[in-house]
């Protein structure tokens, strides 16, 4: 049986399968261990599953994951979410669209704090959004902001999607944490330019942020930034071991969990039931995300052994197209996977194959880690799927349908696509702060 059919019927199963209501992780570990079995037989095929998943289970960095899943629950328990948003909106005074713009800049600060997009979605869905209602900003514009902004979690380091992003391609992960940063700042400001040129043109849609606190002289605002201390605190600590060389980045995700436990209880937030709670959804999160690993990684180590990767490799070095544009159809089809895959999924079944060909093509392999990870974040955002919408839908107030939701995030997907066609012709805006490093 030729690689093509055998290929075809593999992605035939995993549609069947889901489309059953298996869930990815069982599917994909499904499939990969009836495809060992049909091809080396019973013994030898559960042998070389079991070292494939084995073998990913045994990366060291692979235990970053659960510390920053634990820091970013606690810090949600904590309040400190709620305090910064306040600290930020007062600080940026009586300008006209001042909550959405610092609504975007506390998503970029959570994102640092977190590297988990859900959390933070449902975190400024709780926060941000009935504030902005409340005074009357318009309804596209709140949940666009917090969609987009929220998202911005998976490109802005310590983003867990680098970290999965690193070991599949065997690529330095704090490389990757470097190259994404600009990137994300950007984004950042592209949407806030969106939010000021938009409310500059059609004053209707963001009312000014009156407030007595808002009304005073900058240097007796100060006194708010305390809102902002801890969490900056907590953010250098992790980024500043990383870049300086001082601790890898599993031993910088140990800091940040003890860290945030420390900014807990100078809170007066650690108890007993809050630090149960954060353990229990975060073996619940990295639970989820181990199966998907698990799955994945297995489908892809057999899919390799029988030659799959070896054909779609060929396949795409022989595209009789410039280079750049095999990186186009390769953003291409992870836009296409995202329509019914997990990212963890579709990260380990195609950066495997992926990798060796952007390296063959003269491409630097964290340069693409970027260009994925911001594919990943348009899938977070784009119907039917989008996660984004679905978790903001969860904490929505009353009459906001996901419709709705869909809707108002388009211009901003069309303002991730504009980051993401910057960054694929100017490499340097990605590749620039890692040089530094070296």
């Amino acid at each position: 049986m030729g690689i093509e059919l055998i290929t075809l019927l593999i992605v035939a199963s995993l549609l069947g399968l889901m489309a059953l209501g298996v869930p990815l992780g069982i599917t994909t570990l499904t499939v990969s261990l009836a495809t060992a079995i049909l091809y080396f037989g019973t013994r030898a095929g559960f042998f070389i599953v079991a070292a494939n998943v084995g073998e990913v289970l045994h990366k060291y960095e692979l235990i970053a994951v659960p510390f920053f899943v634990f820091m970013a629950n606690v810090l949600e328990r904590s309040g400190i979410a709620r305090s910064l948003f306040d600290s930020m909106a007062i600080m940026g005074g009586r300008f006209r669209g001042s909550v959405a713009v610092q609504t975007c800049v506390v998503a970029v600060v959570l994102a640092a704090m977190s590297g988990i997009m859900g959390g933070e979605i449902v975190m400024l869905g709780l926060i941000a959004l009935p504030q902005m209602l409340r005074l009357g900003y318009d309804r596209k514009l709140s949940i666009g902001i917090i969609c987009a902004a929220g998202a911005l979690a998976t490109l802005i380091p310590p983003s867990v999607v680098l970290i999965v992003y690193g070991l599949a391609a065997q690529v330095s992960i704090t490389k990757l944490f470097a190259a994404s940063a600009l990137p994300g700042l950007m984004l950042a400001s592209l949407f806030i330019a969106y939010i000021l040129v938009r409310v500059r043109l059609n004053p209707g849609l963001a009312p000014i942020f009156d407030i007595p606190e808002t009304g005073l002289p900058l240097f007796r605002r100060m006194k708010f930034l305390k809102g902002v201390i801890l969490p900056g605190l907590l953010i250098g600590a992790v980024l500043g071991v990383i870049y300086s060389g001082i601790a890898t980045v599993t031993e910088a995700a140990a800091i940040g969990a003890v860290g945030a436990l420390v900014v807990a209880a100078a809170r007066k937030e650690l108890t007993w039931v809050m630090a149960r709670d954060a353990m229990r959804q975060t073996v619940l999160t990295v639970g989820s995300i181990i199966w998907l690993v698990l799955g994945a990684v297995s489908l892809i180590g057999i899919y390799n052994r029988i030659g799959g990767g070896e054909f779609l490799r060929g396949t795409l070095n022989a595209l009789d197209i410039a280079p750049i544009l095999v990186i186009v159809v390769m953003m291409l089809i992870v836009m296409v996977l995202g329509t019914f895959l997990e990212w963890i999924a579709i990260i380990f079944i195609t950066v495997p194959i992926f990798a060796p060909v952007v390296v063959d093509l003269g491409f630097d392999p964290v340069w693409f880690g970027v260009l994925f990870a911001m594919n990943i974040q348009i899938y977070y955002l784009s119907p039917p799927f989008g996660p984004a919408c679905f978790f903001l839908k969860s904490v929505a107030p009353k009459g906001i349908e996901l419709q709705e939701i869909f809707a108002a995030v388009l211009p901003f997907i069309a303002l991730q696509a504009v980051g993401l066609f910057l960054v694929l012709f100017f490499p340097e805006i990605a590749l620039w702060l890692p040089g530094l490093f070296e």
